[in-house]
């Protein structure tokens, strides 16, 4: 067959890549062929996406993929719970704010002491509670600027609105909207009541749509800039979860995974939500997936902890590498200091070494003495946190999972890989690290007819890249297991 050639841009929360995907109906490749930073502004009345300039670079990337010879589709997938308001002509009211600004920090106690209990949005969207979801964002813009609001046609989550401002066409993607608390998790549409309860306008919202759907060609006017390109833009699983869970190299439905980067998000696939007392007691989060799939995961801090030291670190003159990082961090005493990644304390951008060895003084613990030390609590409580997570999955729906798959730029971490393994009891599969580019490749691919399902991405994608394993070190099992008992004791659950 004839080559068949995709753009997926991949926008994560520090950084955006323009990749060519190809299938020639055995084997995917990819080609990078634009990177640039997404870097958030601070500006007076907050933290706001710089979502011009990513229009500029996406047009960039297209650009560079008709001068590459040409693709023929787009897809376009992002972070999620954030979104931006369009007047009624079209035009961006306002920067989309940044999940983490200042303005979420107490939005969750607002609306459960105004609007709904926490108990209640849970019960019907089954997302889990992080003082960043959408619907808190929205009651934070309607009681500190509801004239934006007011002035809105639309509303449209950071995937819907860059494919907007190609295409034209205005259409919300199912599996981006299922991250913020405003769908109903059964019946898999707005959650109207919730909605209507925190009074934003039921017309701001447009149609949902599943990943696959065509927003046809780019708008007229845009042509020259990137290439009179007649590509077509599909809406892929544009939550960039649920493009890396589709690249799961995975043979059967019974498999637990971690999409590791900034955020590490931990789960299953399942046919259903698991809207149960103990996956709401453990605060498990269910969010839209590929072909009626639902991702029941949690999200955990992940590898902002290490990456906010290290911005810290070169504030201070001190320009690590990643490597460099991992060299002091194997050279340090094992399991001396353990956090919960997942503190609050840990959530915002600062001085994080200084919280690390505030929260370890705090808690009796060994205060880390130097850079290796730091980096290694850090990934040894991550660890930790996914063992805890892997537990509680098995407790809430009656299965066993024996392995645990990574896919994403954290799988490069291989200390944390092999600490996973450790930590768990578990055999970790790691691999592919592009999986949210595949995930997007794979979707456009779907969509035109080239590969059948899910299940045929997937056994292409395991044609195509390798997987590494890392087994369970038992000499050091039970140092994990005391480290263990202690980590649930920071967490309160002895």
């Amino acid at each position: 067959m004839a080559l068949k050639k995709m753009l997926a841009v991949d926008l994560g929360a520090s950084s955006g890549r323009g990749i060519i995907g190809g299938f020639d109906g055995e084997k995917f490749t990819l080609d990078e062929i634009h990177r640039f930073p997404n870097d958030p502004v601070m500006m007076p009345g907050g933290f706001f996406w710089d979502t011009l300039r990513l229009v500029h670079e996406i047009k960039t990337a297209i650009l560079k993929a008709s001068h590459a010879g040409g693709v023929d589709t787009i897809g376009i997938d992002t972070w999620g719970v954030d979104y931006g308001y369009l007047d009624k002509t079209g035009t961006l009211l306002s920067n989309p704010y940044h999940y983490r600004d200042a303005r979420n920090n107490d939005a969750p106690a607002y609306v459960f002491e105004n609007y709904a209990k926490r108990s209640e949005i849970y019960g019907i969207t089954g997302i889990q509670s992080l003082n960043f979801n959408t619907l808190y964002q929205i009651a934070m813009d309607l009681k500190n600027r509801p004239w934006v609001v007011e002035n809105a046609a639309d509303m449209l989550f950071m995937p819907d609105l860059l494919g907007y401002m190609l295409t034209g066409k205005k259409a919300t993607e199912y599996t981006i909207a299922s991250t913020g608390s405003i769908l109903d998790a059964k019946k898999r549409d707005y959650a109207w009541d919730l909605i209507r309860k925190i009074g934003l306008p039921e017309n701001l919202l447009c149609d949902l749509v599943q990943p696959g759907c065509d927003l046809g060609t780019i708008l007229p006017e845009l042509r020259e800039e990137t290439g009179n390109t007649d590509a077509h833009v599909i809406k892929v699983a544009s939550h960039d979860t649920a493009s890396a869970v589709l690249a799961v190299p995975a043979v059967d439905d019974g498999f637990c995974y971690i999409s590791s980067g900034t955020w590490s998000l931990m789960g299953i696939e399942a046919p259903d939500p698991v809207l149960t007392p103990l996956s709401e007691k453990y605060d498990f989060t269910n969010e839209g997936g590929v072909f009626g799939t639902i991702r029941v995961l949690k999200n955990i801090m992940g590898l902002w902890i290490e990456q906010e030291s290290r911005r810290q670190w070169k504030r201070e003159g001190k320009d690590y590498s990643f490597a460099d990082l991992s060299i002091m961090a194997e050279n340090a005493k094992p399991l001396q200091s353990i956090i919960d990644p997942d503190d609050q304390l840990f959530a915002s951008a600062g001085n994080m070494p200084k919280r690390i060895c505030d929260y370890c003084k705090a808690t009796g613990q060994h205060v880390p003495e130097n850079e290796g030390e730091i980096v290694r609590c850090i990934l040894e409580s991550l660890a930790l946190r996914y063992r805890w997570t892997a537990e509680k999955l098995e407790e809430m729906t009656g299965r066993k999972y024996p392995a645990i798959n990574i896919v994403g730029g954290g799988t490069k971490e291989e200390m944390l890989s092999q600490f996973t393994a450790d930590a768990s009891h578990r055999t970790v599969c790691t691999g592919p690290i592009e999986a949210t580019a595949l995930g997007n490749v794979a979707m456009q691919c779907i969509a035109s007819g080239e590969i059948k399902d899910m299940w045929e991405a997937r056994q292409v994608i395991r044609n195509s890249f390798d997987v590494k394993e890392y087994a369970p070190e038992s000499a050091s099992a039970a140092q994990w297991d005391e480290a263990y008992g202690r980590f649930l004791g920071l967490i309160n659950e002895n």
